[in-house]
């Protein structure tokens, strides 16, 4: 009867090239305990975070350790990059997008200095989370497996 009302689907990709793992292997509790959210993790050996949806990027601070999508069907995607970069205050981070603009799954949105991170000896482990307007438990195929920035993860959110 109400067909017509259809919601759009839409595709997460990879955020970055790495080892994907389940959320709960995360060494920092707000994530691992899906406090924000569920979601996975990217161990990267990439530089380049991606957009994992195609959508709206909502946020971005001006750390720019993080950034928000809202996908046309509502569903809510933060990608964390790193742990402690808040930190930072932006450095060694590059936006590539900004906050406004419309971005396919698989676009570039921020790119960090791999040699500065190591230096600081900073955990790049890259965070997808769910934080609104989907309900369903994340399951991926790809744990423990290599990944690549942009590669499909999961066919409908």
């Amino acid at each position: 009867m109400f067909d017509f009302i259809k919601r759009k689907k839409s595709e997460v990709v990879a955020p970055i090239e790495g080892k994907c793992i389940r959320i709960e292997e995360v060494p920092d509790k707000v994530f691992s305990s899906k406090m924000l959210g569920d979601g996975f993790a990217v161990c990267p050996s990439g530089d380049t975070v991606v957009a994992p949806v195609t959508g709206e990027i909502v946020m971005v601070p001006d750390s720019m350790h993080a950034f928000g999508i809202k996908t046309d069907s509502g569903v809510e995607v933060l990608v964390h990059i790193g742990l402690d970069t808040v930190s930072l205050n932006g450095e060694g981070f590059t936006l590539l997008s900004a906050k406004g603009k419309r971005v396919k799954a698989g676009e570039p949105v921020i790119r960090f200095d791999w040699k500065l991170m190591k230096e600081k000896k900073i955990d790049m482990i890259t965070m997808l989370i769910i934080t609104g307007g989907y309900d369903k438990t994340l399951d991926l195929s790809c744990y423990n497996q290599q990944v690549s920035a942009g590669q499909i993860l999961v066919q409908q959110i």
